[in-house]
């Protein structure tokens, strides 16, 4: 045995000379230790820029901000709300002095929806100029905001920050937000920088004074100031209004994507921790988005490829009221419920030939002897898409019907497809309501027929593969 305790014997038949199975060991010895050391300052270094990357970031605690009562969770789907902030504080203040002291706005509202299994996303963009109600909410100054029955979304923004614009999504559409990213103008910059620059294609020549973005008709990848002043930009480009610059904003989301993801960036920790890193100090979350949660996150979309990433405008059209904001359209709310339960929404209607879910209007009655029965097909039709009037009880049947008012015989045909026991709609004699169908639960019911699994397809939406010259 060695007379060092600091080394193991170094066992070698093949060679005689115990000073050399000495030095042998002595060699493996130190190379160990110096390999161990090396790992020990990696991982410390990994650490360390963690660290630094989570403390770079702002943070805002959302949960108190927004408080109790919030939508309920229906499955495993994350919905993380994007916002482009406008703020003029410290370096940003090159894109207005004059509006350095003013509340900062979002005119960017972006809810991303990651479905179970990270099979799918879609990025759904709520106008700036959309006329909702605003709640109250709490700052994080300690002050409360006056709640309003009609105000623009990006209000919320200004008034009560991120946690108030989750707040008013929330109790407009019944979904529940996860978490929130907000970045300002120069993170945006390093992001696009980050990942050498985002496709881009122009349909004829641009030289916008304004935003001061310079270029050809044609293709193009952009990156830093030249890629700000693209999403900015109002004049030159389009028709200059907030919805056309809401389209071009999906499609430079959509190819940034597509960029990230052809690069790795996602499948690559290293790669998505420098991007963090990068925009950091740009970057303001929830206290729970922590930078283990996002490359969690990112971990669970690496089977997710940019085809099945998608872009939609919530379902809405100019207002009543005033012509010059928007208003949410009769089926936002199916296109909500979709996005709540992760169902795929009808297609819809062309040339008013067939019948969507959003237009079947129905009353439940429970007729099948089993305590509230009506309200869990009430809410299964909800799920769908379909318009549930109203709930209520009706004498024992075994058989489950379908019945229909004047004038709602197609509805009543789109109902009775959903049943699996296949009841044939039939008008009701007495006690009809025009323009509605019955459904008279019975013993036979058992469930509605499954819709498509998915998240919904919209008129326009926008896919990350798509042709970035298509429309431009």
């Amino acid at each position: 045995m060695n007379s060092n305790p600091m080394y193991m014997e170094y066992v070698d038949d093949a060679d005689p000379d115990p000073a050399s199975r000495r030095r042998g060991w002595r060699i493996l010895g130190w190379v160990s230790i110096g390999l161990s050391v090396v790992m020990v300052a990696c991982s410390l270094a990994a650490y360390g820029v963690y660290r630094q990357t989570l403390g770079n970031m702002g943070h805002e605690d959302t949960n108190s901000l927004v408080g109790p009562n919030r939508p309920k969770k229906l499955n495993n789907a994350m919905n993380i709300l994007l916002l482009g902030s406008d703020t003029r504080a410290g370096s940003n203040a090159k894109y207005g002095r004059a509006m350095k002291n003013e509340p900062p706005r979002s005119d960017t509202m972006i809810l991303l929806h990651l479905s179970p299994g990270g099979g799918q996303a879609m990025g759904i963009s709520f106008p700036r100029d959309l006329m909702i109600p605003i709640p109250s909410c709490k700052t994080q100054s300690g002050g409360t905001t006056t709640a309003t029955s009609r105000g623009q979304i990006n209000s919320a923004f200004t008034l009560g920050g991120a946690s108030c614009v989750i707040k008013t999504i929330e109790k407009m559409s019944n979904i529940h937000v996860d978490h929130f990213m907000q970045v300002d103008f120069n993170g945006f910059k390093k992001i696009t920088s980050a990942i050498n620059g985002v496709p881009v294609c122009l349909t004829k020549d641009v030289n916008d004074k304004d935003s001061k973005l310079h270029l050809s008709k044609g293709k193009h990848v952009v990156s830093g100031e030249t890629a700000l002043a693209y999403v900015r930009a109002r004049h030159g480009l389009g028709d200059g209004s907030d919805t056309d610059r809401i389209k071009r904003q999906q499609k430079f989301m959509g190819s940034l994507a597509n960029k990230a993801m052809s690069a790795g960036v996602l499948t690559n920790p290293g790669k998505l921790l420098g991007l963090l890193q990068a925009v950091s100090k740009s970057l303001t979350v929830d206290n729970d988005l922590t930078v283990s949660q996002m490359m969690k996150i990112a971990q669970g979309m690496q089977g997710m490829t940019s085809g099945k990433l998608r872009f939609v405008t919530v379902p809405s059209g100019p207002d009543p009221q005033d012509i010059n904001r928007v208003a949410l359209k009769p089926e936002a709310q199916a296109f909500f419920s979709a996005i709540r339960n992760d169902k795929a929404v009808a297609a819809p209607a062309k040339g008013g030939s067939k019948v969507t879910a959003s237009q079947v209007k129905v009353r439940v009655y429970n007729a099948s002897g089993i305590g509230g029965q009506a309200g869990r097909v009430a809410d299964a039709l909800k799920a769908q898409g379909i318009q549930v009037m109203e709930t209520g009880n009706m004498s024992t049947t075994a058989t489950t019907k379908v019945l229909y008012g004047t004038g709602a015989d197609q509805q009543a045909g789109f109902l009775a497809k959903l049943i699996p026991s296949g009841p044939k709609p039939a008008p009701r004699t007495s006690g009809a309501s025009a323009g509605v169908v019955d459904l008279v639960v019975g013993k036979d019911w058992t469930s509605l027929k499954s819709a498509k699994a998915g998240i919904p397809t919209q008129e326009g939406e926008i896919k990350a593969t798509d042709d970035i010259c298509k429309g431009a």
